[in-house]
């Protein structure tokens, strides 16, 4: 989990997590400024949660890199990218690990489909983010609804093979890395989330402009893309097999 002056989250997040997981897990909290407001807390709580780490993302400032160090430093098979302050998606870890136990290589939530829905936040990153994702998924062919949420399971084997170019604003990288597990033929799968943002409060660092430039050039480069992969597949797929 990245974070930036989180500690107010942080506390509530962790006993929600113990509640629902119930494999062997870590939770690596990744911070960029040693000033956070997050470490103390964190420290304070790694009494009583010894499977709580506390990492320093030395790579460069930004969610990208910060969950690229977190990666990096983790043990797990399965690794779930998740933001502390969204408490709804704690309720998909289960059938995302049944996923995954199944044979899936990446799992995304979805916020739009199977009854999935968004409360709270930002009402302008609301209707941009649902617009966004259902032009993309109707333009790009992708099976994913919601390519663009920040909560994402996969085998970290695989995180290994995406060769990630998404400058470090906002969550755009899970966007990135949505497109390009389904251009590498991995087995994609989705489970519906109720997110409701920022509950126990904190401040968002959406900024609209910022944001959304970084988005719009993956918006684009997957549009232009995956239905390429997708027409190969289809391609593949009718290819007559000789019979001798």
């Amino acid at each position: 989990m990245p974070v930036r002056n989180e500690g107010v989250n942080i506390e509530i997040m962790l006993k929600f997590l113990r509640a629902v997981i119930e494999i062997d897990h870590e939770i690596i909290i990744i911070y960029d400024d040693l000033n956070d407001d997050s470490i103390p807390v964190v420290k304070r709580l790694q009494s009583q949660y010894p499977n709580l780490r506390l990492l320093h993302n030395n790579l460069a400032r930004g969610v990208t890199n910060a969950i690229k160090a977190g990666i990096n430093a983790c043990f797990g098979e399965y690794v779930l990218i998740f933001a502390v302050d969204e408490v709804g998606p704690v309720l998909a870890i289960d059938d995302m690990i049944r996923l995954m136990d199944e044979g899936c290589d990446f799992v995304s939530c979805t916020r739009y489909a199977k009854g999935g829905r968004r409360l709270g936040g930002s009402w302008i990153g609301g209707i941009l983010s649902r617009l966004a994702n259902k032009f993309f998924n109707i333009l790009s062919g992708s099976v994913l609804t919601d390519c663009t949420t920040g909560v994402k399971m996969f085998r970290k084997t695989i995180f290994e093979k995406i060769h990630l170019e998404a400058k470090p604003v906002g969550w755009v990288v899970v966007f990135e890395l949505a497109i390009k597990v389904q251009m590498a033929g991995f087995k994609v799968d989705e489970v519906p989330i109720v997110s409701i943002d920022r509950l126990y409060g904190g401040k968002s660092t959406f900024l609209l402009g910022f944001w959304c430039k970084e988005y719009l050039k993956w918006f684009v480069w997957g549009i232009m893309n995956l239905p390429k992969f997708h027409k190969k597949q289809r391609v593949a797929v009718s290819v007559p097999t000789k019979v001798s």
